[in-house]
């Protein structure tokens, strides 16, 4: 069976293999060994989700590098960006779901680890973002209800300071209304800065630094919790 994906196009997302899928921009067809986890490598699985629905933007950039790291570290990881992410609002008196909520909400629920990266609009969580954490509410049911036993890393980027905390405090508070376990180190970004480099322009370490810290932290919940259930 073939899964239709999509992989964005940005530098940090390529040199693919399986294991490690990015659902955005441009449609890829991979084989379920990509979806899921074999049971000869029970490795953790990183779910990340965010990014904007312009391919490449900073807090995408972010999250890739977030999740890059937690590849360094020997997780298997997802990523639903941009056309990936739902595009319906959430209405939970609507059972019907698109392919895209579907594959988010199966993703969730197998995950050991989140990472969640968004811009700061007005001050909060993108419309995008916000509403892609709204169908975690179609965990209810489960045994491991939202979020539970989950450590959820949180990035931030923001033109401005005070855009920065307001979000970062809005998302650790998300994290913890579904029960997930925020990371103790938040990542706060300045866009304006061009964090992830542009032309001629490098890369800023303490940026790729903070967000490597962040993914640091929810693998290492991810193993502990995997132990304390043994």
């Amino acid at each position: 069976m073939v899964h239709k994906l999509y992989v964005a196009q940005v530098a940090l997302s390529s040199g693919h293999r399986p294991g490690v899928v990015v659902i955005g921009a441009q449609a890829l067809d991979c084989p379920d060994l990509c979806l899921h986890r074999s049971a000869m490598t029970p490795v953790p699985l990183i779910v990340g989700l965010g990014g904007t629905t312009r391919p490449g933007s900073t807090s995408e950039q972010a999250l890739q590098a977030a999740l890059a790291h937690a590849r360094a570290l020997g997780c298997e990881t997802l990523c639903f960006v941009g056309a990936g992410l739902p595009a319906e609002i959430y209405d939970p008196a609507r059972p019907e779901r698109s392919d895209a909520a579907r594959e988010l909400v199966d993703a969730l629920r197998r995950a050991d680890g989140v990472l969640v990266s968004t811009p700061a609009y007005h001050g909060g969580l993108s419309g995008l973002v916000k509403n892609a954490l709204d169908f975690v509410e179609d965990l209810r049911s489960d045994e491991r209800v939202y979020l539970e036993g989950r450590a959820v890393g949180s990035i931030v980027c923001a033109e401005g300071p005070q855009a920065m905390g307001s979000t970062l405090a809005s998302l650790r508070a998300i994290v913890h209304t579904l029960r997930g376990w925020p990371t103790p180190f938040g990542a706060a970004l300045n866009s304006t800065a061009v964090p992830f480099g542009a032309e001629g322009r490098a890369a800023d370490p303490a940026a790729i630094n903070a967000c490597e810290m962040v993914a640091a932290e929810v693998v290492a919940f991810a193993r502990m919790w995997r132990l304390a259930q043994v």
